[in-house]
């Protein structure tokens, strides 16, 4: 699975967000400028979200974006469903986005693929954007781990 480039800069902005949920609302000026996120892209991103009731915003010179929700209302499943509307790792496996295969009877590592997709909707799921701010970045030793298969292909 990957996400869109969407996904990625919704779920950037958000975390900015839960970390001043309940302070002053963020030009998206400064959300743009946080993030690395380019200012009309967002813009119709922040939409996108305001569409969704997650963030609202306030007119004029003081105001800007803020959550509209508590942070533990908003889930990451839900952020990259709305926006990439998928999150299985092959079309076979989707549900909004089935694409048959004439091996599907037979087929036999498609089920490591269906619980690839059903655990990984688990966890995005269950991650709300109050538990994943509390996370802790990733270092390089995870992400680069030997473990792995030296990293090959992942």
């Amino acid at each position: 699975m990957k996400i869109s480039k969407k996904s990625d800069y919704a779920l950037r902005v958000l975390m900015t967000l839960v970390e001043h949920y309940g302070q002053e609302p963020i030009s998206i000026r400064e959300l743009a400028k946080r993030n690395a996120v380019p200012k009309r892209f967002l813009e119709h991103i922040m939409l996108d979200l305001k569409s969704q009731g997650w963030v609202a915003s306030l007119p004029g010179k003081a105001g800007g974006y803020f959550l509209d929700k508590r942070p533990d209302e908003i889930r990451m499943g839900q952020i990259v469903r709305y926006f990439d509307n998928l999150i299985a790792p092959i079309g076979c496996v989707s549900v909004n986005q089935h694409e048959s295969c004439s091996q599907e009877a037979t087929c036999k590592f498609r089920r490591v693929f269906l619980d690839v997709r059903n655990k990984t909707a688990t966890l995005m799921d269950q991650a709300t954007l109050s538990s994943v701010f509390a996370g802790k970045p990733v270092l390089a030793t995870e992400v680069f781990d030997d473990g792995f298969l030296g990293g090959a292909g992942i």
